[in-house]
């Protein structure tokens, strides 16, 4: 008898909590912050820097990369959990119930430290500048996978911003290898330019050991394969992921989307809107590709909803939306 799946996707990623907040050019100036810019903070930056800006909140949830992605599926209609680690603080309590609230199971270890926070800060010229502090997230373990809910998941979703210290590698692997054994397909993510330069030799095994779904975008695409074009880096992706039908996803902002599937290649178009903000754009056209595949539609339908998804979000400000209308993801899935 075929295996319960409780789950679509078993997410895995850093947990950052979403703080933004607007702020004058003098708070920038006083940290030494380049406007516009993203940098990694440290523990003693973030204490001295979050207090500052506590009274200029405008908007606080749970956040990161993959915790994005599965919020995306559960606002289609789909269900997943999510795995990092937090602290035993006000932003750890916060986000595991802004995940529930959201219709996120957050499978969730609790560390000794402070919860990784992503600070963007707006300024009045509506430039966004974001200092991010990984905290807890880094010390994620195998110990912390529920193998019970990965078992009972259709895909396990990884990025590469989790390939970071040893113990994020170590419960990375872990997963993967406990998925293959369990018949769970496995979709990663390349994530960041910055992540793909870094560490270019782990992600091109990992994609030819465990995953069976890829995600990228152009620059990511050809940093990881060193192709002369996207295209290009779509046909070598498909082959790295070639493994009972695998999907190699490349995005290109406006220019749309390319799927591959073996020899079959799919141009997406975008769905066209006006675009405020791109942050969040592909954690949302991750989530869109996914709720497709784990509903079991046509490949260029799911690559159809994972650019509604993301359109969505480029016509909003922030890396989320409220909600999705479903009846407009129901209409794209008959293919009317």
């Amino acid at each position: 008898m075929p295996r319960a799946r409780r789950f679509d996707v078993f997410g895995m990623c850093n947990a950052l909590f979403d703080i933004q907040a607007e702020v004058t050019d003098s708070v920038l100036d006083a940290h030494a912050l380049g406007k516009g810019g993203m940098m990694l903070i440290s523990e003693e930056e973030q204490r001295a820097l979050v207090p500052q800006v506590y009274h200029a909140i405008v908007n606080a949830a749970a956040g990161g990369s993959g915790a994005n992605t599965m919020i995306g599926i559960a606002q289609l209609g789909g269900t997943a959990c999510f795995t990092s680690r937090v602290g035993p603080d006000e932003h750890g309590r916060l986000y595991r119930a802004s995940l529930a609230d959201q219709g996120v199971q957050p499978n969730l270890s609790p560390g000794e430290g402070d919860t990784g926070i992503s600070l963007i800060l707006i300024t009045p010229d509506a430039q966004r500048t974001m200092c991010t502090y990984l905290g807890m997230a880094r010390n994620l373990r195998a110990v912390d996978v529920s193998l019970e809910d990965l078992r009972a998941s259709q895909y396990l979703y990884v990025t590469g911003y989790l390939w970071d210290t040893e113990a994020q590698k170590e419960a990375v692997i872990h997963a993967m290898a406990e998925a293959r054994r369990s018949d769970v397909q496995v979709a990663f993510s390349l994530s960041d330019p910055f992540c793909v330069g870094r560490h270019q030799d782990d992600f091109r095994r990992i994609l030819q050991e465990y995953a069976t779904v890829v995600f990228a975008n152009a620059e990511e695409a050809i940093g990881l394969t060193g192709a002369a074009t996207p295209h290009e880096a779509l046909g070598e992706l498909a082959r790295l992921v070639d493994d009972a039908g695998g999907v190699a996803a490349v995005t290109l902002d406006r220019n749309g989307s390319l799927l591959q599937q073996g020899n079959d290649v799919y141009e997406i178009p975008v769905y066209p809107v006006h675009a405020i903000d791109t942050t969040g754009a592909g954690d949302m056209y991750a989530a869109g590709l996914l709720y497709g595949l784990t509903h079991n539609l046509p490949l260029p339908a799911a690559g159809r909803i994972a650019a509604y998804c993301a359109a969505q979000v480029v016509a909003h400000l922030g890396p989320r939306v409220p909600s999705l209308d479903r009846e407009a993801i129901a209409v794209i899935a008959s293919g009317i």
